[in-house]
C-alpha cells in the first residue's frame, strides 16, 4: 500500500461521514416542513371551507392509497400535524381553531430551526408532553445540540430538566469574567437527579460515588452537554501531602476543569474552604494555560440558600453548589434483610482499602 494511503482512507471516511449526516438532516428537514405544510393545508381549509373530521379521515385513507411505501399519514398523525402547525405558529394564549392562509404562509417562516432539525418522534413527545412553546422549544434545542433519542428526552421532560438548568447557587458573577459567567452558570442545575441510583439515605459518599460510575452515561447525562470524564480520586499532592478530588472533569465548551466534590450530607460552610483548595491545586498542577479558570461543583443532599450565598461571599475561585437527590430504599422485603451489609459494614470495608492503597 503506498504511505499515504491510512490517512488518505481516514479522510475520505469522514467525508462520507459528514455527508451522511448532511443528507440525513437534510430528509428530516423537508419531512417536518411537509407535515408542517399539510397541517396548515387541513387548518386553513377548516376555516375556508369548513372541513370536518370526516374529510380529514378520507384524506389520510387517500393518501396511503397514493403512497402506500411512505408512512405516517394515518388519520392520528395528521391531526398531529395540524396540531403541530397550530402549536407553533401562534402564542399558546393565543391560538385560534384554525388558521387563515396568509397567516399560514406567514407562520411557516417562524418555525424555529431547532424543530425543523430534530425527528418527528420528537416532535411529537413535545406537542404531547409540553403545553408551552418555550419549553418545548429550550427541549428541541437541548436535543439537537445534545442528540437526546426519544427516551432520553421523554426522561429529561419528566425530570423537568428546564427548571432546574441554571439553577445551582454560584459566586461565577464575581469570580469569573462577564463572558465565561453565564455560559458557566447555565452548565450547572439545582437540584441533580441521579434516579438511576438506589440507595439508602445513610449511603456512604464513596458508595455513592461508585454506583454514579458504575452508571457513567446516565451520569453524564444528567450533568449535560460538555462534561467530560476525567477520573475519580484523582491525586493531588501539594506540601509532600496527598489530597483526593472525589470526581474531574474537563468541560470543553467553557475549556476548564470541573472539580466536583459528592457529600452524603446537607451542606456546611467548611465544604466551600475544601473545594477552594482543590482548585488551587488543579489551576497550579493540571490546567494549561490555554485553559479558563477550573470550576468547583459541590454536591450536597441538601443546602440552605442563604447559608451557601453567605459561604460564597468572599471566595475568590468560582464554585456552584447545588443539591442531589434520588431513588430512597425505603424499606427492604424480610428475605433480603441481613443478606446486605450495613453502612458501618461498608464504611468499614472503604476504610480497609484506603489503608492498604
Amino acid at each position: 500500500m503506498p504511505a499515504d494511503y491510512l490517512s488518505v482512507l481516514v479522510r475520505l471516511k469522514q467525508r462520507i461521514a459528514a455527508a451522511q449526516s448532511r443528507a440525513a438532516l437534510a430528509v428530516s428537514r423537508e419531512l417536518i416542513a411537509l407535515y408542517w405544510h399539510v397541517g396548515a393545508t387541513i387548518a386553513r381549509r377548516q376555516t375556508t371551507a369548513g372541513w370536518g373530521n370526516a374529510i380529514v379521515e378520507r384524506l389520510a385513507h387517500d393518501l396511503r392509497r397514493a403512497f402506500p411505501d411512505l408512512e405516517g399519514f394515518s388519520p392520528r398523525n395528521i391531526w398531529r400535524m395540524r396540531a403541530f402547525f397550530l402549536a407553533w405558529s401562534a402564542p399558546p394564549s393565543k391560538l385560534p381553531q384554525a388558521v387563515a392562509e396568509t397567516r399560514g404562509r406567514q407562520a411557516a417562516k417562524k418555525l424555529p430551526q431547532a424543530v425543523s432539525e430534530i425527528p418527528w418522534g420528537h416532535n411529537i413527545v413535545l406537542l404531547e408532553k409540553l403545553e408551552r412553546a418555550e419549553d418545548r422549544l429550550w427541549y428541541a434545542e437541548q436535543t439537537r445540540a445534545q442528540g437526546w433519542s426519544r427516551s432520553v428526552l421523554q426522561a429529561q421532560i419528566a425530570k423537568k430538566a428546564h427548571r432546574r438548568q441554571g439553577k445551582a447557587v454560584t459566586n461565577f458573577g464575581r469570580a469569573l469574567p462577564p463572558s465565561q459567567s453565564e455560559l458557566a452558570r447555565q452548565a450547572l442545575k439545582d437540584p441533580y437527579t441521579f434516579d438511576f441510583l438506589t440507595i439508602g439515605r445513610e449511603a456512604h459518599e464513596r458508595v455513592t460515588e461508585r454506583d454514579l460510575l458504575a452508571h457513567v452515561r446516565e451520569f453524564l447525562l444528567e450533568l449535560g452537554a460538555g462534561f467530560a470524564f476525567i477520573g475519580n480520586q484523582v491525586k493531588l499532592i501539594v506540601g509532600e501531602t496527598e489530597s483526593f478530588i472525589d470526581l474531574l472533569f474537563y468541560h470543553v465548551r467553557l475549556r476548564c476543569y470541573v472539580v466536583v466534590e459528592l457529600k452524603a450530607t446537607a451542606f456546611k460552610p467548611e465544604h466551600v474552604g475544601k473545594i477552594n483548595f482543590y482548585l488551587s491545586a488543579v489551576d497550579d498542577l493540571l490546567k494549561h494555560e490555554d485553559d479558563q479558570p477550573s470550576i468547583g461543583l459541590l454536591l450536597c443532599r441538601s443546602r440552605n440558600r442563604v447559608q451557601v450565598e453567605y459561604a460564597l461571599r468572599d471566595i475568590r475561585k468560582p464554585i456552584g453548589v447545588a443539591q442531589w437527590e434520588t431513588q430512597i430504599v425505603e424499606s427492604l422485603p424480610d428475605g433480603l434483610k441481613g443478606s446486605l451489609p450495613t453502612v458501618e459494614e461498608i464504611e468499614a470495608e472503604l476504610g480497609r482499602e484506603e489503608h492498604e492503597r
